[in-house]
């Protein structure tokens, strides 16, 4: 304690605060200790003979380490501390009198837990008080274009139909078509329904940059425009003259040997949905999917193989949401998706849009979310079956010149400030919910939006960068829009940002000042594991672990996950092949003795998977296959591999076969699963009570839950003391050293361990545990147990 204040304390005159007078540390912490009905922490204070006049910039940490373990408690001497050691913030004066004819008085501070203008944020997060005019700005930007859009469009909502008008749609007596192309200075039809002649049926110029075509039906009633025909737009421009698909397009296919797609007139009949939604989860457990490479053989799958073969075992591992990569059109398969041509296209390459149709309510009959991978931050250059050049400019949907191009991804960035620009994105959002009965999205690439630079070079790093002129406020305006249309339209709604640079309110409410999200992802904890395993384990640091794993905003939800598709791409590897490498070729068999190599790999492929699962957010997720350890990495076919489907794929064979190890990896995924569904740990508060580096111990709380980690290499401990806070007996809930999931059998099921009254780090009760080495247990406080200690406890707070 002494070595904290030491390195944290500052001495400055003593602040006077009217009705308060001087306060230091101690003043603080005695403030403190009366509203809690605690000493301990005076007495903490008086034995290191801090000075009254000494100011300590204490941090959530220095105080877990001076003792003070309820988070409650950390709160208010934080506010405390704050709130009388910062220099007065300047504010206008007032000089009008006081009602009570006294000395002139300043206004009150503001009101932020009350605040309706964008600042409501700033209550929870006082270092957010120098910016709120940046706050209020943009939640003003947000309100006026709200504002206007429903003025001129009748509400956010009706704005985002444009799916409805735009495109090809049939009315009565033929099919309408219409679409945005500012630039453009004529547009005919052309297709199969007229020989691909381009100026037989030119379209008509309206204001704003439409443009009308009325295909009337043939005399005899029968359509010109049939069903599952192909269709183009001729458009002459700026740039010349060529054939487009519409941007609205909702079918279009790739013919053998030609690489450009074709639009393609689609009027199926309504499908006839039999499952209804499932209720929107508490928790989170996202399983992250690719149609295409989900089946064993070396091919693409489709919609109706995934629908019939993914989602049972994805609700049989525990798994309450599917997460759908590349549905969005996109003509190079090899994007994963990313590189999309066409936003109002299910792939054709998977199947039909019904087939898709038919996937989501299979997975909503097991009671399965289906969340859309959706891309609104760039599109694919292509122009003749792409946005790219649309109406033969350089601009349309796009910004011109090099702030209209993406210089790491060659690709196109959309102009949010544009109107059409907005209706053509939060249509889509309305369409893949409305047609396709998606319950949510999970934005990719937010990071390159709200970033000026794209994401190319430095990310912010502290509030200035975050609410600077390194933000893109169009874009930034266009995300909150999305949110408020999609949360007002849609209850069962859920939204997750793929972020990188941790932007501050991005996952708060947009009526408190935030952008709107659910989730965000935690990215930062794959690249964590991925550094960390290339230190041996003996050198792990408990510390960096544990804070790495906890260190994300408070009330801003995370997911969680130690992969995604991103770490298993060409170039990279799966989180089993960094651990295990090449014996994973020759030592997977249960016929032999696993290697050094294999069984290390093995036990801390569980370990990390469960302490990330337990302590790295709100949510977590997964890819596809890496539940059970599938090894080696993920490569479209391409001309640099020959196009080959061999990494192109779903081993599944590997987690069946009960002569390989797989098996263990993905039995312990499912047993995982079952427990947080068991306990709902991932919508509890944590606390970590212990990080012990030489020992490699971590072992932490969430409500009645107690997790125990063992990283050491070797050694195993007897009777080893851990800390507590609820009193009682603890059953084993899971461990991850079952014989059925690739461990030694050293622990018991049946076993209960109770707490002692001997504290021990800073908690009143302790335990005694067998820790065997590479090896982790979660106990469960018994149930008649947690009551009583729970009304008994109940001005405990555990950490959030």
């Amino acid at each position: 304690a002494s070595d904290i204040l030491e390195k944290t304390s500052v001495t400055v005159p003593a602040l006077s605060r009217p009705g308060i007078g001087s306060w230091g540390v101690k003043e603080v912490v005695e403030a403190v200790a009366t509203t809690t009905g605690t000493t301990s922490y005076t007495e903490v204070l008086e034995a290191n003979d801090v000075d009254g006049e000494v100011l300590v910039a204490l941090s959530n940490e220095d105080l877990l380490e001076l003792g003070v373990s309820s988070l409650g408690h950390r709160k208010k001497i934080l506010t405390l501390v704050t709130k009388y050691t910062a220099p007065p913030v300047p504010q206008p004066t007032n000089t009008s009198p006081s009602p009570s004819g006294g000395s002139p008085r300043g206004p009150p501070p503001p009101d932020y837990e009350n605040a309706t203008d964008g600042t409501r944020v700033v209550h929870d997060d006082p270092y957010l008080a120098p910016y709120a005019q940046v706050l209020r700005d943009r939640f003003s930007s947000f309100s006026w274009w709200k504002t206007e859009i429903e003025r001129h469009e009748g509400s956010l909502s009706q704005f985002a139909l444009g799916h409805t008008t735009y495109g090809f749609h049939r009315v009565e007596g033929g099919v309408l078509y219409q679409d945005w192309a500012p630039n453009a200075h004529a547009l005919s039809l052309a297709g199969e329904f007229n020989n691909w002649q381009w100026d037989s049926h030119p379209c008509e110029r309206r204001e704003h940059g439409k443009w009308v075509c009325f295909l009337k039906d043939n005399d005899d009633g029968t359509p010109l425009l049939r069903h599952g025909s192909k269709i183009k737009v001729c458009v002459s421009g700026p740039n010349g003259r060529a054939l487009h698909l519409s941007p609205y397009a909702r079918y279009v296919e790739q013919d053998s040997g030609n690489p450009v797609y074709d639009g393609v007139y689609w009027e199926s009949k309504p499908f006839a949905w039999q499952h209804p939604r499932p209720p929107k989860p508490e928790r989170l457990r996202i399983y992250e999917a690719h149609v295409g490479m989900a089946s064993e053989e070396r091919k693409i799958a489709s919609y109706r193989e995934f629908a019939d073969n993914v989602v049972p075992y994805v609700a049989e591992c525990g798994y309450n949401a599917i997460q759908l990569m590349a549905v969005m059109e996109h003509s190079y398969y090899a994007s994963f998706g990313y590189q999309v041509t066409s936003f109002f296209a299910p792939s054709s390459r998977f199947g039909p849009p019904q087939d898709l149709q038919y996937l989501i309510d299979v997975a909503h009959s097991f009671g399965i979310t289906v969340l859309l991978d959706v891309v609104h931050s760039h599109a694919s250059k292509n122009v003749q079956d792409g946005l790219n050049q649309w109406d033969e400019s350089n601009t349309g949907y796009f910004h011109g010149g090099e702030k209209g191009t993406h210089a790491v991804w060659d690709s196109r960035l959309f102009d949010y400030s544009q109107w059409e620009v907005l209706r053509f994105l939060l249509s889509n959002l309305r369409y893949w919910i409305d047609e396709f009965h998606f319950d949510g999205f999970r934005f990719d690439g937010v990071t390159a939006m709200l970033l000026v630079n794209r994401a190319v070079g430095d990310l912010p790093s502290d509030y200035d960068g975050y609410f600077g002129a390194a933000i893109d406020v169009d874009a930034l305006r266009y995300l909150t829009l999305a949110n408020e249309m999609l949360h007002e339209l849609y209850p069962f709604i859920i939204t997750i940002a793929e972020d990188a640079c941790g932007f501050p309110t991005l996952c708060r409410p947009v009526s408190e000042g935030g952008v709107g999200f659910d989730h965000r992802l935690g990215m930062g904890l794959p690249d964590f594991w991925k550094e960390t395993l290339k230190v041996k384990d003996e050198d792990w640091d408990m510390g960096k672990l544990t804070f790495e794993l906890a260190n994300r905003r408070w009330k801003e939800s995370t997911i969680g996950y130690v992969e995604s598709h991103d770490q298993a791409l060409v170039g990279d590897k799966t989180l089993a092949f960094w651990l295990m490498d090449k014996e994973m070729y020759t030592n997977m068999s249960i016929l032999q003795p696993a290697s050094p190599i294999t069984d290390r790999g093995l036990q801390l492929h569980k370990l990390i998977r469960l302490i990330t699962c337990a302590l790295g957010g709100e949510g977590y997720l997964t890819f596809m296959g890496n539940e059970f350890g599938h090894p080696e990495w993920i490569d479209f076919p391409r001309e640099g591999n020959n196009y080959s489907f061999d990494h192109c794929r779903r081993q599944w064979s590997l987690a069946q076969d009960h002569l390989l190890r797989y098996q263990h990896l993905v039995n312990f995924d499912k047993a995982m699963m079952k427990a947080e569904i068991e306990t709902r740990w991932l919508a509890m508060g944590h606390f970590v009570s212990l990080k012990h580096q030489g020992d490699k111990v971590i072992v932490f709380e969430k409500g009645p839950l107690l997790f125990a980690f063992n990283f050491h290499h070797s050694k195993s401990f007897v009777d080893y003391r851990v800390p507590v806070q609820l009193k009682g007996s603890y059953k084993v809930l899971l461990h991850t050293d079952h014989i059925s999931m690739g461990g030694h059998d050293r622990l018991a099921d049946a076993v209960t361990y109770s707490t002692e009254e001997e504290p021990h780090q800073g908690r009143p009760y302790s335990m005694m545990l067998y820790l065997p080495c590479r090896c982790a247990l979660v106990l469960k406080l018994l149930e008649e147990e947690s009551k009583v200690g729970q009304s008994k406890e109940k001005d405990v707070e555990l950490d959030a």
